[in-house]
């Protein structure tokens, strides 16, 4: 599911309210019909939520391996599960070659690619991806989208993706939610979302027409 909208939407603040980083006034979270809302971060990745943060969190000191690990590690993986998974996982994605370097070293997009791995190796029920294309350059785009496909069809992994790239978001997505100051625009497939002229307003702040049936262009994946 892509999640889109402008600035100020509420769209980083809904993610930190589902994984635990800020609370909630009204309403329920709900993991596979388990209620979690209580629950700190730390219980609820226990239960299958991972999620990556903007601008990726690394630990610039620590190899690209032994960040990956980490990910396995704080939800229970013994030391040699953790490591048995990141191997696999960096070969899978095609990153061993640059297992051993240290994070801060790594080009921001190999950067964000580890990112995701690291919240991939749990192999986690939901991800959620906060801004993983923010910054990168298209070739970089491409490896990232392949890292996410990679985690939905090989594991099974349901994805909510949030990124202000909305071509990215669209071509990765089944169904799209447009949010615009805190509520839900519209909802649909990508096709819905790119005719819908409510789209256009809460982008640019006019629709550019007085027709209903007026259509943002949102270029095709």
């Amino acid at each position: 599911m892509g999640l889109i909208g402008p600035n100020g939407a509420g769209k980083t603040t809904l993610v930190n309210a589902m994984s635990g980083f800020a609370p909630i006034q009204h309403g329920s979270i709900q993991l596979g019909g388990t209620e979690i809302s209580s629950l700190p971060p730390e219980r609820r990745a226990k239960l299958g939520l991972a999620r990556t943060f903007q601008h990726g969190r690394l630990f610039g000191d620590l190899s690209a391996r032994e960040n990956v690990e980490l990910g396995a590690i704080a939800v229970g993986c013994s030391a040699r599960e953790a490591r048995r998974r990141t191997h696999a996982l960096l070969e899978e994605i095609g990153l061993l070659d640059l297992a051993g370097l240290p994070a801060g070293e790594l080009s921001h997009g190999d950067q964000q690619r580890v990112s995701v791995a690291r919240a991939v190796v749990p192999e986690p029920t939901v991800l959620l991806l906060d801004e993983p294309a923010a910054g990168l350059p298209a070739e970089s785009i491409d490896e990232l989208s392949s890292l996410v496909e990679h985690a939905r069809s090989a594991r099974g992994t349901g994805i909510v993706v949030i990124d202000h790239n909305v071509e990215f978001v669209l071509s990765l997505s089944d169904r799209v939610v447009v949010l615009d100051h805190g509520e839900v625009l519209t909802e649909g497939t990508p096709a819905h979302v790119r005719s819908h002229a409510g789209v256009a307003a809460a982008y640019f702040g006019t629709i550019g027409s007085d027709s209903p049936d007026a259509t943002i262009e949102v270029p095709a994946p």
